[in-house]
């Protein structure tokens, strides 16, 4: 099976991890171009992807159009004001959206949890970096006992915030929020993000708390637990329980502490919330490609350099 030709939107942070993430570990998909606003002398995602023999373009979703028929996928990593004025444009080319923004114009994707069930869709949501690390985790305990509410707080290094999430900071606690709700099974849920500034940076910390409906299954909620940790594992290596999850039996709640360290192909170690979503959005895209590919072989288009 050979490779389909993705394109990538926005070669800031989260876009330059994304490209080294699908150059060194992607089996069905080539970067054909990777695209931004200003020129390389002003973008060092756009200067580290013309270095590496990727080609590159700086006119925005012009960039994109240029190419559509070479491509089938596109990573939208800008930020959620952008994505829903870019999302029309990528529709009406015929593209896949792979939306790493908070702006949740098509459904709620977390690869563990529902990917299966999306890949009929053109358009799917990576949530926040929170909510890939933390719903999952509602999920398997909901999948044992009904979740009555949910409450999260991630903890993440300030250095590792860069514009587009400080500017979406509003958008990550409801999207989080809602994504607890609606892919996690919670009957309510709530989100908080803490930019931490402390020196030396700390690593990405999620904390989550779950009222339950029937405590007494204990045993099965927390082995439930350890299952999902290890799915997350086979695509974000740097994802463990921090401590053992602690039962409160007197208060129906079940806590757990989840610590991401990145892989640090691009981002710092300690920017596991980046690599948590540019992990996320990787193996996503692997799961279409490889549809796309088996469905219409045709399709396949290998880089210029085979």
């Amino acid at each position: 099976m050979g490779k389909i030709g993705v394109a990538i939107v926005g070669p800031g942070n989260i876009g330059t991890d994304l490209m080294f993430k699908i150059l060194k570990r992607s089996k069905y998909m080539y970067i054909r171009r990777v695209i931004g606003i200003f020129p390389p002398s002003q973008s060092e995602g756009l200067r580290i992807a013309q270095q590496k023999g990727i080609d590159i373009a700086w006119n925005g979703v012009e960039g994109l159009e240029e190419i559509a028929d070479e491509v089938d996928i596109v990573f939208e990593a800008t930020t959620a004001k952008a994505h829903l004025q870019n999302a029309p444009v990528y529709k009406k080319l015929g593209l896949i959206a792979i939306d790493l923004t908070p702006a949740a114009v098509g459904p709620y994707v977390i690869p563990a949890v529902n990917i299966e069930e999306h890949l009929d869709k053109d358009n799917v949501n990576m949530v926040t970096c929170g909510g890939q690390a933390t719903v999952p985790i509602v999920y398997a305990v909901n999948k044992v006992s009904r979740v009555e509410y949910a409450e999260i707080v991630s903890s993440i290094a300030s250095k590792s915030a860069g514009p587009g999430t400080r500017k979406n900071i509003d958008e990550f606690t409801q999207t989080t929020a809602k994504a607890l709700e609606k892919v996690g099974g919670a009957k309510r849920g709530k989100a908080i993000i803490i930019l931490n500034p402390a020196e030396p940076p700390i690593i990405m910390q999620n904390t989550i708390h779950c009222i339950v409906e029937d405590i007494s299954k204990k045993e099965e909620i927390l082995q439930s637990i350890h299952d999902m940790v290890k799915t997350i594992q086979q695509y974000v290596p740097g994802y463990a329980l921090k401590i053992p999850p602690v039962v409160f039996e007197d208060e129906n709640r079940v806590t757990v502490i989840i610590r991401v360290i990145g892989e640090g192909d691009y981002l710092p170690t300690y920017a596991g919330n980046l690599d948590i979503m540019t992990a996320a959005a990787a193996a996503t895209g692997e799961k279409f490609a490889e549809k796309i590919l088996k469905e219409k072989p045709e399709r396949e288009v290998l880089p210029k350099s085979g």
